[in-house]
């Protein structure tokens, strides 16, 4: 058994898990630095972490010094059961003075023939992240103070932990997002469009989205929308509400009807979200719009002979608040040549401290019946959306103007 520490061998201790250079270190190599000095302080021969999968309910090893064939087996255990799962369990530190079968269940602990263990779990705030255990080959007594620094540490690797669950949360959110904006605008005749997506917050991502497609009546559909919240759960919900929509618009004519029939499903599949969306059909001509907004944004309008001004279409409830008062409205607007059609989400224009009216009238002085590209970069230049403080889409559709011989 160890003696007490000194002063100095405690300091020495401390400053070797809260040295400022560890934060420059990328989450995994964090951890291994960790686990490499947690060895030396403790003098241990192993050390690993094992962090919770939430949905799961169990632990997966995720980094280990001395243990790297329970990283390459993919090791695997329940929450409450052995020895990691014990700790987890109970949330508190677990020693255990002789390793065997009965009370470790990870086979390759008992194949390297260790011989005591001591667990802490790693915790962020009262939420489990995971735990971290140091074994020896020799039988060992750990102390007061070697449970102090181990906890120590683990609550370093919280931080990394945490980190590591919101990048891999961040990199889904990503993905699934990537996979429902268009990549590439389709190519419809009779108009040109253009499209900007900024994100306003640290995941990257949030539940803004804009869509278009072609009918099989020849209409063309143009949606653009904001589910509450942010990251991959809103991503998710928007995901799921987008699909929804493109299912109801090719069995309604009508925008308003079709918005109703999603309502009905944002409120009973995704109690809580609420949704607003802008659901525009734009007729094979191209000459007419039909339009129905559920809690959205009135777009603007550019006109040939140079007048812009919001589109006069009743704003109804948005998607997710039950029942509403009377059935949603649609609205029909002329198209002419060259008129463009600009659909964007509150970030564009919604600034703290500022009436969101200062915000709308600034973007009508700034969308002109132009080329949608040409429109697209100008708004989002003039609109401080270089530093947006929430998810900013933008959709502009022009038809094009007839081109005279």
């Amino acid at each position: 058994m160890r003696g007490r520490l000194n002063d100095d061998e405690r300091l020495r201790r401390l400053e070797a898990v809260t040295d400022a250079a560890l934060s420059r270190l990328d989450v995994s190599d964090l951890l291994d630095e960790l686990l490499d000095r947690v060895r030396d302080l403790l003098d241990v021969d192993t050390a690993a972490i094992l962090l919770l999968d939430q949905h799961a309910q169990q632990l997966v090893a995720t980094a280990a010094k001395g243990l790297e064939a329970e990283l390459r087996a993919g090791f695997r255990v329940a929450v409450g059961r052995g020895f990691a799962g014990r700790v987890a369990a109970t949330r508190q530190p677990v020693y255990l003075a002789e390793v065997t079968p009965l009370n470790v269940v990870n086979p390759v602990l008992l194949e390297m023939g260790i011989r005591s263990l001591l667990g802490v779990p790693i915790m962020a705030g009262t939420d489990l992240l995971g735990v971290l255990h140091v074994g020896t080959l020799t039988p060992r007594r750990f102390g007061a103070d070697d449970v102090r620094l181990l906890e120590l540490v683990a609550d370093r690797a919280a931080i990394a932990g945490r980190i590591r669950s919101d990048k891999l949360e961040q990199a889904a959110a990503l993905a699934l997002q990537r996979s429902l904006l268009p990549a590439r605008l389709p190519e419809i005749a009779g108009v040109e469009m253009a499209a900007r997506y900024v994100p306003g917050h640290a995941f990257g991502v949030g539940g803004d989205w804009y869509d278009v497609f072609q009918l099989p009546s020849g209409w063309l559909g143009v949606v653009i929308g904001d589910v509450s919240g942010h990251g991959l759960a809103s991503a998710v919900v928007m995901g799921r509400v987008r699909s929804a929509l493109r299912a109801y618009a090719l069995i309604c004519d009508d925008p308003a009807e079709a918005l109703t029939l999603l309502n009905r499903k944002v409120q009973h599949f995704e109690a809580g979200s609420l949704t607003t969306a802008l659901y525009a059909m734009i007729s094979p001509e191209r000459d007419r719009i039909v339009l129905s907004s559920a809690g959205h944004l009135r777009p603007v309008l550019a006109r040939p002979d140079g007048s812009a001004d919001l589109v006069d279409v009743p704003i109804d409830p948005p998607l997710g608040l039950g029942r509403t008062p009377r059935p949603r409205r649609s609205h029909a607007v002329a198209f002419p040549p060259g008129a463009l059609f600009f659909c964007y989400t509150d970030g564009l224009v919604e600034r703290r401290k500022q009436l969101i009216d200062l915000g709308i009238e600034r973007l009508t002085r700034l969308v002109r019946a132009d080329d949608a590209e040409t429109v697209c970069g100008t708004v989002m230049a003039e609109t401080d959306t270089e530093r947006p403080t929430d998810d900013v889409a933008v959709l502009a559709v022009r038809r094009r103007p007839i081109e005279h011989g």
